[in-house]
């Protein structure tokens, strides 16, 4: 007999052991067909729109050509941002996204892909969890809410880090509770152990030294809380140590070796100043991922409120004294609170506890009443229907509000059909799931459930769609068309390129090439200190250079443009859009 590992998605809540293989069990009151479909539908909707948009500014324009310099050069230790050492962050999404390059091509959507994977990943592994430490139907359910929750979806389809770090950290938090699980045999005790310790070494491997500390400070304040001692006596400490350290260390290991100045720019730049400094101007008020995380849980955020005041009461330890309902509460309030302490903050830091989210809000779908449930989703329905009522009186209004030189009205107005399209697809999804649940019954839950996370998953990808609207500023894929089909004079890809007082992270990607810096250093000061020769501190040196030249090309601001056109230094404008300024030289 197959394991469940080995069935197709959500086959884990389709079958208990006593069941034959020919049979059709019943899961939250639906077959093995319907779940199938589901599961279907769902990765279409998941994977289908990867390469519906152009990579923006920063961060998908910084780790995509961070990977393409990596499989175009060859060297896999040594991470370079347009050709100069970039340490701010270990190498595995890195080396992921050069091998989908090499696999497939370079593109948006193999950029996409190693974060969608994970993503997707994520969700396969919270619903066999919680097939195994809870029930096959709250498996199935945690499963569909993570993939229906706006924050994990989201952050899935965006080139980040956060999405494979989140992955390992839910492979790391779902084996540790596979493993203390009361039914777990201990052949499967130790596998399960030793399957979390690599993906802590996975983590490590992706964001550093907090793929470790969030799996620990969960551990010892659970222990604090719970004086729950016994489950130290099963972790595998000494073959998990040593597990995680042959497969991350090798890597600290050897781009040390060839590169001292790393050492002391990770460890002590990247985590210790990051963390306890406003070094990086990213400060956030105390209650600055309250909002973020309010809006990420949607549609289940009323649903994780009743999951989060019931998980501790209702998680009654288990025969060895280990509540997996208790665990999953002190790893989201501890990513929560950590984060928050945090001097540097950015919206994606909290999508570690989304997966331990989804598997109480999971458990708890299958306990609550059906009329708590309906209650807690028709606001949902109403407020959607409310926004998409609105959208069209306040839309023009709102966008002239907010629009501005750099990201004119015109940008937003290209918003405005998909997000009512996005808006009425909720509101559409979530009534259905409210008429579902007017009626009780186990096969309506189930579909309720569905129609919640489906509908979410829709609009979000609408919203995507939408979002490409901000390519004109935040993008230079346009402009690098533009110089490249040139013709009197045709584009000379041997001449130099500069980006002058500013870096676009997606302009080296698309140009497929590096440029030269000019009087900016940033985030990539270590990379510029340790090759100078690399970089062009100051305008005058550039302007010299610059006139000496043939040929070549830049990219500027506007008011950079106006500072070198008032000095005579002559130029030609390929293109421009509101933000930025490409010029040739003849």
């Amino acid at each position: 007999m197959r394991s469940a590992m080995s069935q197709p998605f959500f086959a884990f809540a389709m079958r208990t052991p006593r069941e034959g293989l020919h049979s059709t069990p019943l899961v939250g009151g639906l077959q093995r067909t319907l779940w199938t479909f589901v599961a279907i539908a769902m990765s279409v909707v998941w994977f289908a729109l990867l390469d519906v948009r152009k990579l923006q500014h920063p961060d998908e324009g910084r780790y995509a050509e961070i990977a393409r310099e990596m499989q175009e050069t060859g060297d896999w230790v040594t991470p370079r941002l347009n050709g100069l050492k970039y340490f701010e962050k270990p190498p595995l999404q890195y080396w992921l996204t050069a091998a989908s390059y090499q696999a497939f091509e370079l593109d948006e959507w193999t950029s996409r892909l190693p974060v969608a994977l994970a993503g997707w990943l994520a969700v396969l592994v919270v619903g066999y969890a919680g097939s195994r430490i809870a029930s096959p139907a709250a498996g199935a359910y945690a499963a569909v809410v993570l993939a229906g929750m706006v924050w994990h979806f989201g952050i899935a389809h965006i080139v980040t880090l956060d999405a494979l770090l989140s992955f390992w950290l839910a492979a790391a938090l779902c084996g540790f509770l596979l493993a203390q699980h009361a039914a777990a045999a201990p052949f499967e005790r130790r596998a399960f152990m030793l399957a979390a310790w690599a993906a802590i070494a996975g983590a490590v491997l992706t964001k550093g030294l907090i793929g470790l500390v969030i799996p620990a400070g969960s551990l010892v304040f659970y222990t604090l809380l719970t004086r729950d001692m016994a489950l130290w006596r099963r972790l595998e400490i000494v073959r998990g140590i040593l597990l995680m350290l042959a497969l991350s260390a090798p890597w600290f290991v050897l781009v040390s070796l060839r590169n001292p100045e790393f050492a002391q720019f990770f460890f002590i730049h990247e985590h210790l100043q990051r963390f306890l400094t406003n070094e990086h101007h990213r400060v956030g008020a105390w209650w600055y991922f309250i909002p973020l995380l309010v809006v990420g849980l949607l549609p289940w955020v009323g649903m994780f409120v009743w999951a989060f005041l019931r998980g501790w009461r209702e998680g009654v330890p288990d025969i060895n004294g280990f509540s997996w309902p208790r665990f999953c509460l002190v790893w989201i309030v501890f990513v929560f609170l950590f984060f928050s302490a945090s001097g540097s903050k950015l919206p994606s830091y909290i999508l570690p506890l989304f997966p331990a989210a989804a598997l109480l809000v999971g458990w708890q779908l299958v306990r609550i009443d059906s009329r708590a449930l309906f209650h807690l989703v028709w606001p949902l329905a109403l407020g959607a229907w409310a926004l998409l009522a609105l959208t069209p009186l306040v839309y023009d209004g709102l966008i002239h509000r907010i629009a501005d030189p750099r990201t004119p009205p015109f940008v937003y107005a290209k918003l405005y059909p998909y997000i009512v399209a996005g808006f009425a697809t909720a509101a559409l999804g979530y009534t259905l799931a409210t008429i579902a649940l007017y009626r009780t019954g186990e096969r309506r839950r189930s579909l309720a459930v569905i129609a919640l996370s489906l509908a979410t998953m829709v609009t979000i990808q609408l919203v995507f769609s939408a979002n490409d609207a901000f390519r004109v500023t935040r993008s230079s894929a346009d402009m690098v068309t533009v110089l490249e089909n040139e013709t009197r004079p045709a584009f000379d890809r041997s001449a130099p390129v500069f980006q002058v007082g500013m870096y676009d992270q997606t302009f080296p990607f698309y140009l497929e090439r590096t440029t030269t810096l000019v009087a900016f250093r940033d985030e990539l000061s270590l990379g510029l200190d340790a090759e100078p020769q690399k970089g062009i501190a100051n305008q005058d040196d550039w302007i010299a250079a610059w006139q000496r030249l043939p040929q070549a090309y830049a990219l500027l601001g506007e008011d950079t443009l106006g500072k070198i056109a008032a000095r005579g230094v002559p130029y030609r404008v390929v293109a421009r859009d509101p933000r930025r300024v490409l010029i040739a030289r003849q």
